[in-house]
């Protein structure tokens, strides 16, 4: 059996997920653009990861090609979030419609600039090369070469973003503090990407492990997406009063009521802190020791080895005497 096959299966998953979503996205459909992103960014983990000892992969180029896909994208995508945020307060009971309407069209309006640069960004990307590359990429673990070994390549990645992630969350401690957070987030993103490379290739099943830093990574993104809503709502209350309609009083409150948001978040978040902790060492244990142990058919211990030898002596000794 083929022991990359599963690589295929996981390379070719994520490689239609990314063309299925950047259509979405240059239709103009806000959904599209953030799951392209995503997929982009899943593909860019684990190309490197995948291909590592493989010859003939142009990988690098596919790398390269699937980078400037994520930069064109990134901008718009936080805009797109933003919008949503926005749309959920509107619901909202206290909520300044005023204010509110006025920071909605502020982000529609650079929104608008970003798309345009999104979309040149994206036509420079030749989208049929990078699926040509990618094809390389899938041909070559179809018929690896002796030298592939992904796996220890991967279980030393783990070991760097968990110990990297565990370092963020002792800085950050449990203060409000959103820069320290940030971080916190996206060292927890990045040791998710690299185990979701170990789950779905079934090297080292971690599914809950995945599951647990996910949803700490979503309450941490969540308040980063409402600190970007904050920062355009003080940018609507620095214009001009000429050049707007909300009175100085709606945005106050309007900033208030997503600070209080903001901080019911980062309680959910500490409240969180000692489960994600076991979930960070239980990655940094189990993992890697999976993926860098031998399979179970390849491995014999002394006493198996003495077992064996002591059964050939007798067998051969039983026949001697007939």
């Amino acid at each position: 059996m083929n022991r990359s096959l599963p690589l295929v299966r996981l390379l070719e998953r994520r490689a239609r997920a990314l063309r299925r979503h950047l259509s979405a996205a240059v239709a103009g459909k806000d959904t599209g653009v953030h799951q392209a992103r995503v997929a982009s960014r899943r593909l860019r983990e684990a190309v490197p990861v995948i291909t590592e000892g493989l010859q003939h992969t142009k990988s690098q180029k596919a790398q390269r090609k699937l980078r400037r896909v994520t930069q064109a994208l990134g901008a718009v995508r936080e805009l797109d979030v933003t919008l949503h945020l926005i749309d959920d307060l509107a619901d909202r009971a206290g909520v300044p419609p005023a204010a509110l309407a006025e920071v909605r069209a502020h982000v529609m309006e650079a929104r608008e600039e970003r798309r345009k640069v999104m979309l040149a960004r994206l036509s420079r990307v030749d989208t049929d090369k990078l699926s040509r590359r990618l094809n390389t990429v899938r041909d070559a673990l179809q018929h690896p070469t002796p030298g592939h070994n992904w796996r220890p390549t991967l279980a030393l990645r783990v070991v760097r973003r968990a110990r990297r992630l565990d370092k963020a969350i002792e800085a950050a401690g449990q203060i409000y503090a959103p820069e320290a957070l940030h971080l916190v987030r996206i060292s927890a993103k990045k040791l998710r990407y690299a185990l979701e490379i170990a789950d779905e290739s079934g090297a080292a099943p971690c599914s809950e492990t995945v599951r647990t830093i996910k949803r700490v990574q979503e309450t941490l993104g969540r308040l980063h997406d409402l600190q970007v809503l904050q920062h355009h709502a003080a940018a609507v209350g620095a214009l001009p009063r000429s050049r707007r309609d909300a009175p100085d009083a709606g945005l106050a409150v309007l900033s208030r009521l997503i600070e209080d948001q903001c901080r019911h978040l980062h309680g959910r978040y500490v409240a969180a802190l000692p489960t994600l902790r076991d979930a960070v060492e239980k990655a940094r244990r189990d993992v890697p020791a999976r993926l860098t142990a031998r399979p179970r058919s390849a491995k014999m211990t002394l006493t198996s080895r003495r077992r064996a030898a002591a059964g050939q002596s007798a067998r051969q000794g039983r026949a001697g005497g007939r």
